[in-house]
């Protein structure tokens, strides 16, 4: 075995872990198939008024993104968050997505 193989992978491993939440839920939603603006502002909403359990739920949500598709609305996004069936994600996500696409025009 190469010796030197933990010694690459460590720093690799560490950098992963600094990841803050926020980060994480804007690559998600960046995933899910927002743009990247909207899924900036939409984390930084959202990981304060959410719980970890919720934005795990909301992480999930990019499996349901359409292979090579373009960005999607927010209004088509809020569909798909229903199907979650959690009314407080759903109300976050709503009121996240529209003060952040007045923000972000």
């Amino acid at each position: 075995m190469n010796k030197s193989l933990p010694i690459l992978i460590a720093p690799a491993l560490v950098l992963a872990s600094c990841a803050t939440p926020e980060t994480r839920i804007k690559t998600a939603l960046v995933d899910a198939g927002l743009s990247k603006p909207m899924a900036g502002c939409m984390a930084e909403r959202m990981v304060d008024r959410l719980s970890l359990l919720q934005l795990n739920k909301l992480r999930g949500l990019k499996k349901l993104k359409e292979k090579d598709a373009q960005d999607m609305s927010i209004s088509e996004f809020m569909k798909r968050t229903k199907s979650l069936q959690d009314p407080e994600i759903l109300g976050v996500v709503s009121t996240s997505g529209a003060i952040c696409a007045v923000k972000t025009l």
